[in-house]
């Protein structure tokens, strides 16, 4: 049975004229549909790509996700243009079909299929955070019913036709006919040469790629929406030499880069399974941790991976969640103040400074003057120094109404009126918005959704102000969700003298820090 209510994104509810971003639902039981339904599968299953290299502990990362996909629309797509830094490349096929060149184009076109495919599924989102499809995943697994986590644009989950979703979730039925497949060949002398996925790629030199270089080897590899996607196979010590110096900045203090390393190699492990419905395992942009051009690691950075090679954080002998931000604002949320997800002992609402200034605030700040007294007071927290450590944002009521149209598909003759916090966490961040309309309808933003609709908005530790009708002026601090470590509070913590063993303390508390058992 589901435990607890999720929080998760897009349930429309319309009885009462109520809105409701962020799906809510009890206790209930689902039985599988009484009807006979002839089964479908609710995606296109994807070979399962071999690792090509030697190499223990090697991630598949996505660094170019979605090719070929205008092909579908009956439009052109843009080739896959591949360049060396050096020697020849050299692209496999199944079929042994080999290409030796420094540079190797692969273009796109669209083949009939002798017999369509058909998919049928239930389509749960687009929902804010992988952390939210998997709440909803893990709930529906719990009454019985198995379901996959997709990112076709947007998180999504996706339930086989042949079940009976919860009245309570909002889901959108879809019976999609496959007709033709995208299909990758070469200009040859003699016409076009095609391409038996999935394809394998040697760089001795590298692969230079949109201004960097990136050693592989690789693979162009089909995934679940009948589109292709270029996977670097690298060895997880290799991969953190292109997430450190881009997350928390390659001129960091040693101890703090240490920390990120060492955030950054559990954060992978704990999330190896995000992109499991693509057949490979972490996305290369902010759905993922940033991962690009990974020969900019100067020396330091690869002494701080050195000094913590294999290390990372656990709980209960498992990696923890090892989420991280920019800057907390002065406090530390709890998890469950950013995602539906359940609290976990290590990342706890706490203030973020010494201890006397810290014995100074009374938390909880989830009073709102409290909160506004915070904002406004002058601080000692730990990377105050941070540009967005306290902000304002000004919003109109036709730029919200926009949003609220490109990212949760809500009418644009919606025009938000009033704007009301109804509730906050402990660390004082909002986690229920309510925006009051023109028609009398009511939409309500919660956790993670947020953020994602209102993007101008740095976090949502905020008070909001009329300042005139259709005009608002949100005042707040931090940028990011705030739960797990401070980047700018590492640094300062570093340039003290703090040890990285320290600041992994400091911010994931009873965490235990060594080898993975």
């Amino acid at each position: 049975m589901i435990k607890s209510v999720l929080h998760a994104q897009n349930r429309f509810f319309f009885g009462g004229l109520v809105l409701l971003i962020g799906l809510q639902y009890s206790n209930q039981v689902c039985l599988a549909n009484p009807r006979k339904v002839k089964f479908f599968p609710t995606h296109q299953e994807v070979p399962e790509t071999p690792l090509i290299s030697s190499e223990k502990n090697v991630l598949l990362v996505g660094i170019k996700p979605y090719l070929g996909k205008e092909i579908m629309n009956d439009e052109n797509s843009p080739s896959l243009r591949l360049l060396s830094n050096g020697r020849k490349l050299i692209l496999k096929d199944v079929d042994g079909v080999i290409l030796k060149a420094k540079e190797i184009n692969i273009h796109w076109r669209a083949q009939q299929l002798t017999s369509p495919k058909v998919f049928v599924r239930n389509i749960v989102g687009p929902l804010a955070s992988f952390e939210s499809a998997e709440r909803l995943a893990n709930d529906l697994q719990d009454i019985g019913i198995e379901s996959t986590i997709a990112h076709p644009l947007d998180w999504e989950v996706w339930v086989s036709g042949e079940f009976k979703i919860p009245q309570s979730i909002q889901s959108t039925y879809k019976k999609i006919k496959v007709s033709k497949s995208i299909v990758p060949y070469l200009e040859g002398n003699n016409g076009k040469i095609t391409l038996e996925g999935p394809l394998s790629l040697e760089a001795p030199d590298g692969l230079r790629w949109e201004n960097g270089i990136y050693l592989g080897p690789f693979s162009i590899q089909l995934d679940a929406y009948g589109s292709w996607t270029l996977v670097e196979h690298v060895p997880i010590e290799r991969y953190l030499n292109g997430v450190v110096p881009h997350e928390i900045g390659a001129r960091s203090p040693e101890a703090a880069l240490a920390a990120q390393a060492v955030l950054a190699r559990t954060w992978a492990f704990a999330n190896s399974h995000r992109f499991k419905v693509d057949g490979y395992n972490l996305c290369s942009d902010t759905q993922c941790q940033v991962y690009k051009d990974p020969s900019k690691a100067n020396q330091r950075i690869q002494t701080a991976i050195d000094k913590t090679a294999g290390k990372i954080l656990t709980w209960n002998q498992k990696p923890i969640n090892t989420v991280y931000h920019a800057t907390n604002g002065g406090v530390m949320a709890s998890v469950d103040e950013a995602w539906s997800i359940d609290q976990v002992p290590y990342l706890q609402t706490r203030l973020d400074g010494p201890k006397q200034w810290a014995s100074e605030v009374d938390l909880p700040l989830s009073n709102e003057k409290y909160l506004k007294s915070f904002l406004a007071s002058d601080t000692e927290a730990f990377g105050s120094d941070h540009p967005l450590f306290r902000w304002e944002r000004t919003l109109e009521s036709s730029q919200i109404s926009k949003q609220l149209n490109q990212s949760q598909k809500v009418s644009s003759s919606f025009y938000p009126k009033r704007i009301k916090v109804v509730s906050r966490g402990s660390s004082g961040r909002v986690t229920t918005l309510k925006l009051e309309g023109n028609n009398g309808l009511e939409i309500f933003l919660k956790l993670d959704n947020i953020r994602r609709v209102l993007g101008q908005l740095p976090s949502t530790l905020f008070v909001v102000k009329e300042i005139k009708e259709g005009k608002w002026t949100f005042s707040g601090g931090g940028f990011g969700h705030g739960a797990g470590m401070s980047q700018s509070g590492a640094i300062e913590l570093a340039k003290n003298g703090w040890t990285t063993k320290q600041i992994l303390s400091h911010y994931y508390p009873k965490t235990k820090y060594g080898f993975l058992p």
